[in-house]
């Protein structure tokens, strides 16, 4: 049983490798469209890092734990992604698969390891969906806001049907008093649909996005960098007040916050399937996309932090509430509301065609249902897991509040990055031949700093939220030797 639960994919005999080409899935059914260049996976990456990072996650993470500190906060968190980065890189030029840490961790560390992590990707992507829909809703309730205010009649929501009715306090679910948080169940319903639609409409939908977002947050940087004052960012570390607020410690726990941020770029590897020509393409789509989002997210919390206070940032709107303070900045605050509104609808765009095509290479692996791995004869697109993975993220949103989504959403992810950085190592002793378009520079070093420093991180959020994690853990469990374990075609194979 444990030679059969560490198995691996023979590389070159991966049955992902090529899919829509020579190697693709059954006879006569319809396979993945190689439609995607770098640009398109440059932008794919910037819509999908761009968004909650800068508009929800900067603010509360600054006013609850690093305050103006939060600068260095996501310096430590941008590391920690550069290098597991650097390891995707080179994992997604070799192995050019749909299944990303998945598929990565099948080929290197074996069947046991990868539904691990295909497991901690499902709780990744679908919980992003749910967790920046959520940030969405503030932002369009804001905007409504604002209209209510121009044409002088309330256009606006209830509050019983603009917020979650449960969050989760030290770890226990609280009833909020409110019904559904319809405007991110609505955004997901619209953007599921796109998804089900066809991969080449969703990127050039998303290319646009990312071009309307760019241009908001350099406007912000432009005119509002004029405002800053100084005097709020003294003291740059806000003394501890025990636990994680601020202190050093805090600026720990804001790195393990604004992690989430960052995870766009595993997103690009997902799409290697559908890339034109992925050895080249999908290097640059990862890294071009992870150095652009960084140094924008550094200059934006700067900013931010030197215009307000930073203890009034822990709204779901900090960078609009940011604005407030400024009359003269009216007309800013109302492009950054409708940038916020349209920047997260790309996060959101993304990570939808992100987690069905996990679900595809699971699927054809015999790991979930082979419902999963069914494209759609007109469209191209993994149709059945799009509607599935887009009616349990509704779900998600509708119920539950930003904060307890975006923490397991990163645990979910550090976990997978710090696998992947073992497998590159792993890897390059067990497998030294295989060509490699892309080389992670000085592998013994970056690999296991790359891992150190992602369970480093993913340990600030699991002290406070560990019986969630635990118990996502166990519900994977049951699947996997309920269903994934005999029913694995490697497995099958190998017999």
């Amino acid at each position: 049983m444990l030679k059969n639960l560490f198995a691996t994919h023979a590389i070159e005999a991966n049955p992902h490798v090529d899919a829509g080409e020579t190697h693709g899935g059954i006879e006569g059914e319809a396979t993945l469209k190689r439609a995607l260049t770098a640009r398109h996976l440059i932008m794919l990456g910037i819509g999908a890092i761009i968004g909650a990072g800068i508009f929800v996650i900067t603010g509360q993470a600054a006013a609850d734990h690093a305050g103006p500190a939060i600068v260095l906060s996501f310096i430590l968190a941008g590391f920690a992604c550069a290098l597991a980065a650097l390891c995707y890189a080179e994992f997604a030029a070799m192995i050019p698969v749909s299944g990303s840490a998945y598929s990565y961790s099948y080929a290197t560390l074996g069947e046991y390891v990868a539904w691990f992590v295909g497991w901690s990707l499902v709780l990744e992507y679908l919980f992003t969906v749910a967790t920046v829909a959520s940030g969405w809703s503030g932002y369009f309730n804001k905007l409504l806001s604002l209209v209510s205010g121009w044409i002088g009649h309330d256009v606006s929501l209830p509050a019983i049907l603009a917020a979650a009715p449960f969050t989760v306090v030290d770890g226990h679910i609280q009833a909020t008093g409110m019904l559904i948080n319809l405007p991110a169940v609505a955004i997901i319903a619209a953007i599921t649909g796109l998804c089900y639609v066809g991969i080449t409409q969703s990127a050039f939908v998303n290319s646009i996005i990312v071009a309307i977002k760019v241009v908001v947050i350099l406007l912000f940087i432009a005119f509002a960098a004029k405002y800053v004052n100084p005097e709020h960012w003294h003291p740059f570390i806000p003394a501890n007040e025990g636990g994680s607020k601020y202190g050093w410690a805090g600026v720990g726990r804001a790195a393990a916050i604004v992690f989430f941020s960052y995870i766009g770029f595993d997103a690009v590897s997902t799409a290697a399937a559908e890339a034109k020509n992925p050895q080249r393409d999908m290097p640059i789509g990862i890294m071009g996309s992870l150095v652009v989002c960084t140094v924008l997210y550094i200059i934006v919390a700067g900013i931010l932090t030197g215009i307000a206070d930073f203890r009034l940032l822990g709204t779901p709107e900090p960078v609009a509430t940011a604005l407030d303070n400024y009359p003269t900045l009216r007309w800013l605050q109302v492009i950054v509301v409708i940038g916020a509104v349209t920047g997260l609808s790309s996060v959101i765009l993304v990570m939808l065609m992100g987690q069905p095509r996990i679900f595809y290479s699971m699927a054809r692996d015999g790991l979930i249902p082979a419902v999963f791995g069914r494209i759609h004869r007109k469209f191209r697109t993994p149709h059945v897991g799009t509607v599935v993975v887009g009616v349990l993220a509704a779900a998600l949103g509708g119920l539950f509040n930003i904060g307890v989504l975006g923490e397991m959403v990163a645990m979910g992810t550090l976990l997978a990055f710090a696998t992947v950085c073992i497998g590159v190592l792993v890897l390059r002793y067990t497998r030294p031949e295989l060509p490699r378009a892309f080389r992670v520079p000085v592998p013994w070093l970056v690999c296991p700093l790359g891992a150190l420093a992602c369970l480093a991180l993913f340990l600030q959020s699991f002290v406070e939220h560990w019986r969630w994690m635990v118990a996502w853990i166990v519900i994977g469990q049951i699947i996997y030797f309920g269903y994934g374990y005999s029913h694995s075609k490697l497995r099958k194979h190998n017999a």
